[in-house]
């Protein structure tokens, strides 16, 4: 078995590649860069004799096509900008595939992956991804299903790579038409900073507001789910609450349209001053507290009782109290690890089908936590029933 990481050398995803060196018997592990120096610095982190670094521009279509035929599996960390682009040189190589986002238009790719009998499962991190396995873990043991929330509390640098700087930006457009709940069979688009709810993340994150965020978990989930007679999905995010105090400045003045200025002679957008300004300042490079949290809050009817599962995830603290989770660490592994897991799973044929296939539907919710528990990353499970059997 041969993997590929393509933009391996990231902060997140050399998390994916690290954890198939150090979780399974793959042959070989390819780190697959642009960036050269960073894609060999993570070739000798990794430190496997099967793992090497190759340099790969991705818009030389030919040469990374011909590259990708080589392997397996292709495990894609690259930005959301480019899973367009990238998931059909995955197709037309006519390997596995597997990535992070699950934000752009993989989905329109799945009768192309059935007819080559491949499966491709995008976003595979902790939101969309765990989350979505958290969700399918609850409806399994539920009649039918009234609401899903779905929230989440990312806790990095504002800006500490370009692709989560893109991110950023990304969530809080406000042109975006993709920012969505799903309510009664439909999807409803909605504004930034949309129906905010309090949401009690596990020590050491606390209660913070979250808001309505775009994310797969919304598209895919009612999808899914469909034979739940699912009324409401919703999925809120938040990241610390200095990054969220500049987000909503930057969105009461407009500056998230990224309208053009004049400096000089030269015309730039706003927000492209600001994000330049983030990734290259110490401001935007640091953060008090590192970490992720999830939290998902699934309630239905199982045998006429009212009954909510609200399942949450904990990790090693980032105090260096425990090697490997310090500081940023505890955050990228999060995100990273996930995809790693899948990656495996697809290389040990335990994925459901082929085609484009949403992770809920992919792999199975227990053997994904009993993974992620082995990397110490606790999947915790509560059950509420609400109403009696026999009660309103």
């Amino acid at each position: 078995m041969k993997i590929l990481c393509l933009g391996g050398a990231g902060k997140i995803s050399r998390e994916s590649g690290y954890d198939v060196a150090e979780y399974s018997d793959c042959d070989k592990i390819t780190i697959a860069d642009v960036n050269e120096e960073a894609g060999r610095e993570v070739a000798a982190w990794v430190d496997d004799p099967r793992v090497e670094f190759m340099k790969v521009d991705v818009y030389d279509r030919e040469k990374t096509v011909n590259l990708m035929k080589k392997y397996d599996i292709v495990m894609d960390g690259t930005t959301i900008s480019m899973n367009d682009y990238t998931t059909a040189l995955i197709l037309e190589s006519g390997v596995h595939g597997i990535n992070l986002n699950g934000c752009s238009s993989e989905w329109d790719f799945d009768k192309e992956f059935k007819e080559i009998g491949k499966a491709f499962v995008p976003g595979v991190g902790m939101t969309p991804g765990v989350t979505n396995l958290m969700t399918k873990y609850a409806a399994d043991r539920l009649d039918t299903i009234d609401t899903i929330r779905i929230s989440h509390g990312a806790f990095r640098p504002i800006a500490f790579s370009p692709s989560i700087a893109e991110t950023t930006r990304i969530e809080y457009d406000p042109n975006l038409e993709t920012r969505l709940v799903y309510e009664d069979g439909k999807l409803v688009q909605v504004p930034p900073f949309a129906r905010p709810r309090d949401i009690e993340l596990p020590e050491p994150f606390g209660t913070l507001p979250q808001y309505i965020i775009p994310h797969a978990e919304t598209l895919t989930l009612g999808k899914s789910l469909a034979d739940k007679d699912v009324r409401l999905i919703e999925v809120r995010g938040t990241w610390p609450s200095k990054n969220m105090r500049l987000i909503r400045e930057l969105y009461d003045w407009g500056f998230l349209r990224n309208d053009k200025v004049k400096i000089g002679d030269s015309e730039v957008g706003v927000l492209d001053v600001i994000s330049s300004y983030l990734i290259q300042s110490e401001e935007g490079q640091k953060t008090d507290l590192y970490g992720y949290a999830l939290h998902v809050e699934v309630t239905g009817i199982k045998e006429e009782r009212l009954v909510q599962y609200i399942l949450t995830h904990t990790h090693p603290k980032s105090d260096g109290s425990v090697k490997g989770w310090e500081k940023l660490r505890a955050y990228t592994r999060c995100v990273g690890i996930p995809m790693g897991i899948g990656a495996q799973m697809i290389s040990k044929g335990l994925v459901k089908g082929t085609g484009v296939i949403a992770p809920e539907l992919a792999f199975s919710p227990e053997a994904m936590f009993a993974e992620l528990e082995k990397r110490d990353i606790i999947v915790h499970k509560q059950v509420n029933v609400l109403t009696e059997k026999g009660r309103t």
